[in-house]
């Protein structure tokens, strides 16, 4: 699954992004509301208000500040991440995966490896920094919807790539930076960009 991921101004490109979401009259909002934090440096969790891409009322890709978790009054908790392989068909998911897709934009994202103790006294727990072996902005796949007339999104996540499956068994959604526009565009089908995910990837153990 995904619970955290990382941003750092100093990554190329991404001080740009953080920018426009925190400039944005969104923010002004999201403030009057109290409905969250924006996360401009550092890890990114569920309910803070963080950069996404998504297409604007003209129809071109734009930076919003959203919130990071549906709420439904069922959960005493966020959703947080949706299944690609039935986001399509779950109620909470459907309309937003037709029609409503945004990328977050990070410097990577986090995992934990939960492994049992050889003494059977519970278990060892690892957080691992996991990214593209390419260099750059890592782009997360989410889905967005408006509540109270504010914007949130929830990660859509994987199988994992053989590179992190030994971590979990769940990552991301990841796409290149070449694919943003058309995940963002309502008249793509998203099924149509699942060929292209970011696969290759390096994990490494975080403090």
């Amino acid at each position: 699954m995904c619970y955290r991921y990382l941003l750092n101004v100093t990554e190329p490109g991404l001080a740009r992004l953080l920018d426009d979401a925190e400039q944005s009259p969104l923010m002004e909002r999201f403030r009057k509301a109290e409905a969250g934090i924006f996360v401009r440096e550092g890890e990114v969790r569920p309910m803070n208000i963080a950069p996404a891409v998504a297409t604007s009322r003209s129809g071109a890709p734009a930076v919003f500040p959203m919130r990071w978790g549906f709420t439904l009054p069922s959960r005493p908790t966020p959703l947080v991440n949706a299944r690609v392989e039935t986001a399509a068909e779950k109620p909470s998911f459907r309309e937003a995966w037709a029609s409503h897709r945004c990328m977050l934009p990070a410097s990577r994202y986090f995992e934990w490896q939960h492994t049992p103790r050889e003494d059977g006294s519970g278990e060892n727990v690892v957080k691992y920094a996991i990214r593209p072996k390419e260099p750059g902005i890592v782009w997360l796949c989410g889905l967005y919807r408006i509540e109270n007339g504010l914007p949130v999104y929830v990660v859509l996540t994987r199988e994992p790539s053989p590179d992190v499956a030994f971590v979990h068994d769940r990552m991301p959604l990841l796409l290149p930076r070449k694919a943003v526009r058309d995940w963002v565009n309502p008249q793509v089908r998203p099924e149509d960009l699942l060929p292209y995910a970011v696969t290759e990837l390096d994990a490494v153990q975080a403090g």
